[in-house]
């Protein structure tokens, strides 16, 4: 199984191979922020793959195009910027993403 290393947390987490990395976070109950649901149309699940690109699939169309929104195309790449919800896994990365915190157990979620 592919591992995520998620900094500034610390923490190292499986994957299935296939799987984004927000959502092996979330079956690892991790709170990943994102407005859009995961649905790769906002920025805010955006992370900086620090190691282990070649791991992932490569960017979509539709990835670099919500990403070039907010920056050029070529700050995108040379900051090596990734969508969480689009990043699919294929084998170890390390990632930047602040606010990635475990997620808060809801009172009214049943356990």
């Amino acid at each position: 199984m592919p591992k995520i290393t998620i900094l500034p947390l610390e923490r190292v987490i499986e994957a299935d191979d296939g799987s984004t990395i927000m959502e092996a976070a979330h079956e690892d109950g991790l709170y990943w922020p994102t407005t859009c649901g995961g649905e790769g149309i906002c920025t805010s699940c955006a992370c900086t793959i620090e190691k282990g690109e070649a791991n992932l699939e490569p960017m979509g169309r539709g990835e670099l195009k919500t990403l070039a929104e907010e920056l050029s195309e070529t700050a995108v790449r040379a900051r090596r910027l990734r969508l969480a919800c689009q990043a699919r896994v294929h084998g170890d990365v390390t990632v930047t993403r602040r606010g990635v915190r475990p997620a808060e157990v809801s009172l009214l979620t049943p356990e």
